[in-house]
């Protein structure tokens, strides 16, 4: 596969990240002449911006705490403020998906949740960590303005960060929210987004006391009005605050957060009748489902979390925190393409989900020497609780209604929007961590070994009588190991077996087993690297193999079994920094052969599993312009192979490769310093099927437009 890319324009100076020492200094010329208004660097001391200062030099590695990368015996990558600002993301995906080939994500605009895969399966967004714990971070979509850092750490990790409650295995994503700096925060930005969609985000913070102890950090984001696909409205409310105290021997933080999302004139996808062909793509701005369909979401969490040195070597942490999600939405339930000249049916369903969360955490890190040899010890406690209802009705139009998929019309709903109860579902997830780093020869070589034990309790319910659907009480251990050899002071290698948990299934109603429950389900990867740090210019190169368990009822029994399994053998390249003095690079190319090992009957045994390309690879540049000192040209392209649409890879979505181009330009305005940004994504508004989340197939989105303007005061 051939890598193509177009270099554009887009920016970002000091107004984000000051400090000399650790900034990037490629557009010095441009940055002397203004004035630095805001401090954004990392909070802990240890994790600082790599050079070109796109990516952090470290991340929290779960219960083992911080890591620099090249200590760091996995495959992962954190993502930094400034990089999260010039993206102009609008949610997580569009940070870590941009240029990261081992993350997948479709293009689909619109739809009720974030939806990507780490290499190769499906990762749910209700999975993300916040500052480390499950269930605090909004349940189906994030907007990135009040995080400092966004880390992803590839592969299984239950040892590290427990089980994600809703099954993720490719990798694991940790949000962590910004703290106020030594040097004031005070920064307005304005933003725009085809076809007129206008945003404000206002961000201040600033540090008191004697010696700067008391921090207060404010994020507030609005933004509101028609997206690229006519007749598709976006609402976005986000309001975060973050508070800190750090003394000698011990800190405390609190973050509250309330956010709203809403979408109208929603994204669920369409399906493909038996025996129909993949039909022409309609015009990228199309919308496939009713205008008056939607998804609602509000969100509010809030976290405390407290470290205490009580020795030198000996640190206690705990945190506790909750959040709370209500979801309403009107989206189809039925679309399906029924002929070749593109007529679908549709019809929709009326949900309202309800999730209250709290998890809590608590553990010991120390560090420790035994003869010759260096211990990094930490014993970790982590609790999870979720209860989930469920509320829903079918049939919104009395018939199902036809329509066409190059002139969609729809006809009014007939029925007012309402929900019965459905189910009640309580999550209750219990574990014990334990995992030693040993370290020789100055920390030339490391050996981290380490276990987690793991309960899982959940229990099912018919809303509306009680009646129990399901109910297990299950436990196991996830052992994990993983070696690093410095082989120099820019080469390390490093090799991982690490195991994932996820929750048993249950056997569906229809099945002759109906209500069997199975005990909880392991995925194991294998996985080993080499990392070179240049100084300037770093690489990973990795190969892995990744065997998940799943579940199928058999078509000749109709028994219900845990039987199955898909296999991911993989290999990934990917860089980042700068290249040279004024150009910074960042990409890789992947390739991912997830097959399906195990399946009822041997049916389709041996194929590739659905809506993965087996090759991926991405480039993100930015071109910093001597000639006009506060302009940086950056382009970025995304190229992919074919996915198949089922099993039976009997069809095929084609491979695509799509540019952005931007621009980007820091000027001095009346002593303030002031930022543009201007992004164009999918600039030749390239027509393409997409693999939606819900369903096979979905509209990518069409040439969208972003600008924005940052000033400090």
């Amino acid at each position: 596969m051939t890598l193509s890319f177009i270099l554009g324009l887009s920016a970002t100076t000091s107004l984000y990240y000051a400090p000399a020492a650790a900034a990037d200094q490629s557009n010095a010329e441009s940055v002397e002449s203004l004035d630095t208004v805001t401090v954004t660097g990392q909070a802990e001391a240890g994790i600082k911006p790599y050079a070109g200062g796109q990516i952090a030099s470290g991340g929290r590695m779960g219960m083992m705490g911080d890591r620099d990368f090249m200590d760091t015996p996995f495959n992962t990558i954190s993502y930094t403020e400034q990089y999260i600002k010039d993206r102009q993301a609008q949610d997580i995906t569009g940070v870590i998906a941009a240029t990261d080939p081992s993350v997948f994500n479709s293009g689909v605009t619109g739809e009720n949740l974030e939806s990507y895969s780490i290499r190769g399966f499906s990762s749910d967004i209700g999975d993300v960590t916040f500052d480390g714990m499950f269930g605090i971070a909004p349940y189906y979509r994030s907007s990135p303005e009040m995080f400092e850092r966004i880390e992803v750490l590839k592969g299984p990790s239950s040892l590290l960060n427990g089980m994600p409650p809703n099954g993720s295995v490719g990798g694991s994503i940790n949000l962590v929210p910004k703290r106020a700096q030594d040097e004031p925060t005070a920064q307005v930005t304005g933003t725009y987004m085809s076809e007129s969609q206008i945003g404000a985000h206002l961000d201040l913070g600033r540090r008191f006391g004697d010696h700067n102890q008391f921090g207060v950090r404010f994020n507030g984001v609005y933004r509101d009005g028609e997206t690229s696909i006519k007749r598709q409205d976006k609402e976005v409310q986000m309001a975060a605050l973050a508070l800190d105290w750090r003394g000698e021997n011990a800190r405390l933080s609190a973050d509250l957060y309330a956010s709203k999302d809403n979408v109208d004139g929603a994204t669920r996808g369409i399906t493909l009748a038996p025996g129909i062909d993949l039909p022409k793509v309609p015009d990228a701005d199309t919308l496939l489902n009713p205008e008056w369909g939607f998804n609602h979401s509000k969100d509010k969490g809030a976290m405390i979390r407290g470290e205490l040195d009580i020795s030198d070597n000996l640190t206690a942490y705990a945190a506790v925190g909750a959040s709370d999600t209500r979801f309403r939405s009107t989206n189809s339930s039925v679309a399906q393409i029924i002929n070749a000249q593109g007529d679908y049916r549709n019809n929709l369903g009326d949900v309202g989900d309800k999730a209250d969360r709290s998890s809590g955490e608590t553990g010991l890190r120390s560090q420790f020497q035994t003869g010759g040899i260096d211990h990094k010890l930490v014993i970790n406690i982590k609790y999870y609780k979720e209860d989930y209802s469920l509320n829903a009705r079918r049939g919104v139009l009395n018939e199902d209604w036809i329509t066409n998929l190059y002139d969609p019309v729809w006809a009014p709903r007939d029925t007012p929007y309402s929900v019965q109860p459905i189910t009640d579902t309580e999550t209750r997830l219990t574990s014990y961590g334990i995992a030693d780093t040993l370290s020789l020869a100055d920390g030339r070589f490391q050996l981290t070994l380490g276990a987690r034990h793991q309960n899982v309790f959940q229990k099912s319910a018919m809303a509306a009588t009680g009646m129990t659907l399901s109910r297990y009480d299950e436990s196991a251990v996830t052992p994990a190991a993983a070696a690093l050899f410095k082989a120099t002071e820019t080469v390390s290698l490093y090799a991982n077996y690490i195991e994932g948990l996820s929750q048993g299934a249950t056997a569906p109603n229809t099945a002759e087993n109906a209500g069997e429950i199975f005990e909880p389900f392991k995925t194991k990867q294998y996985e080993a690297g080499l990392k070179i740090d240049m100084g300037d210019f770093a690489h990973t190169l990795s190969v892995y193999e990744i065997k998940r368990p799943s579940s199928y009822t058999d078509p000749v029994t109709n028994i219900f079994s845990s039987g199955g399994e898909q296999r991911n053998r993989g290999a990934e390249w990917s860089f980042f920094g700068r290249a040279l003095d004024n150009l910074r690079l960042m990409g890789g190319v992947a390739y991912i052969d997830a097959e399906l090992t195990q399946t009822a009957d041997g049916i389709n045994q041996g194929n590739q599993a659905p809506g993965i390309p087996k090759w991926t690879g991405k480039l993100g540049v930015e071109w910093d312009i001597s000639a006009l000192p506060g302009l940086t040209m950056t382009g970025n392209a995304t190229s992919i192979s074919k996915q198949y649409v089922a099993d039976d890879n009997d069809l095929a979505l084609p491979g695509r490769t799509l540019y952005n181009l931007g621009a980007r330009y820091a000027m001095d305005l009346s002593n303030h310093a002031l930022i543009w940004r201007l992004d164009i994504k999918n600039l030749t508004d390239k027509q393409y099927w997409a693999a939606a989340h819900y369903s096979a197939l979905a509209v990518g989105a069409p040439r969208t437009v972003m600008l924005s303007a940052t000033m400090g005061f």
